[in-house]
């Protein structure tokens, strides 16, 4: 049985990236409908699935709409419990869950200063103090993520999940804009953008074109690594 997935544009959405990862990481089938969020088509486009009214959106194969990116995770385990989507060690799977929900109601800074965009990477852009002290705090929970996992590298609890579905964003962010993490940090962005199904992501995502571009900065542009 296969679930509908309701995305925004590949190339700017952090949150479609995140659902549509939940999916394809895990083996669970789908199909994507993309929905007008830069078309100004968004609101009609998901009249059927009211009251959700932001992306992503899952539509169960038995008919359930569920809306926001933490409850289409839990419904996902939920129903596809031997699929791995939390860690199956209890600290870890405890922990992931707070990563992730921090992830959901925190670093509005960092979100709100360096917009997600997947065509190149800047030179030179200036973090702000509320978002450097975002950057200290995705530091620390995954410092704190791998003393409880024990994983020193690769994903934060030594297999992949949902802590890192809901990262992968975030790398974007530490590495489109160039911001200072530490090494090891640097290591695990670039490690999730590497990954197959996020580049097949945002290989569909260039095949779009957009005049204007919604996020310009006046700074040195260098390609996506």
């Amino acid at each position: 049985m296969t679930y509908d997935l309701y995305i925004g544009d590949r190339l700017f959405s952090s949150w479609s990236l995140r659902g549509w990862l939940m999916l394809e990481k895990f083996g669970i089938p789908h199909q994507t409908h993309l929905i007008g969020l830069y078309s100004g088509t968004m609101a009609a486009d998901m009249t059927s699935l009211a009251p959700a009214r932001l992306v992503p959106t899952l539509l169960t194969p038995d008919g359930i709409v569920v809306g926001e990116s933490l409850a289409m995770a839990e419904t996902l385990a939920e129903r596809h419990p031997d699929a791995g989507l939390w860690p199956a060690d209890p600290a870890s799977r405890a922990t992931a869950r707070w990563l992730c929900a921090e992830m959901v109601a925190g670093f509005t800074a960092l979100r709100g200063q360096c917009p997600m965009q997947l065509s190149h990477c800047f030179v030179g852009f200036e973090p702000s103090d509320g978002t450097l002290a975002d950057l200290g705090r995705i530091e620390a929970l995954w410092a704190h993520a791998r003393q409880v996992s024990g994983a020193e590298t690769g994903p934060l609890f030594g297999d992949y999940s949902l802590a890192d579905v809901f990262y992968t964003p975030v790398a974007a962010r530490i590495i489109g804009y160039g911001l200072p993490v530490s090494a090891e940090s640097r290591a695990y962005c670039e490690e999730l953008l590497a990954d197959s199904a996020v580049k097949t992501w945002r290989d569909q995502a260039l095949e779009v074109t957009y005049d204007p571009f919604p996020y310009v900065l006046d700074l040195e542009q260098t390609p996506w690594p």
